[in-house]
């Protein structure tokens, strides 16, 4: 059997992924945050205050990964979690100071890596390269086997 990996869809996504990942590493280190973190902030930022298991279900993660990922961001003081005010068994997650004071340059950062990577396509290529990801990424969600 043989595998082309430069026509594997997979495979490119990964690729790009990690391409994608780099390139915002070094433009978010400055800010004191790290690509594994952006995700949950990106979520808090348009609605702070959320359970674990609410934030769980916006991210599309697995628990392990979201709670280290929450760990980290405790101890970078990021972000800070307090008792759920009707659900004693619950905590709600709450932004720093710190973490609300970097959110325009971390969108900026992310506008900018988007932009170099976005650079070769036409207005009507990137828009049409979106919608084919967001259906791929709903396609998997519906039919996955996760």
């Amino acid at each position: 059997m043989e595998f082309d990996r430069m026509t594997s869809a997979g495979y490119l996504v990964n690729h790009m992924a990690r391409l994608f990942a780099d390139e915002l590493r070094k433009r978010i280190a400055p800010l004191g945050i790290v690509p594994g973190q952006f995700p949950a902030l990106l979520v808090l930022w348009e609605k702070d205050g959320l359970t674990q298991k609410e934030l769980l279900a916006l991210l599309d993660i697995e628990q392990a990964t979201l709670a280290n990922t929450l760990t980290r961001m405790e101890r970078d003081g990021l972000i800070v979690r307090r008792e759920h005010p009707a659900d004693a068994r619950a905590r709600t997650i709450h932004l720093s100071e710190k973490a609300r004071a970097i959110r325009d340059s971390a969108y900026e950062a992310a506008k900018e890596t988007n932009e170099e990577a976005l650079s070769g396509l036409t207005d009507g290529e990137r828009q049409s390269f979106l919608d084919c990801m967001s259906r791929t990424i709903t396609a998997l969600q519906e039919g996955g086997s996760s």
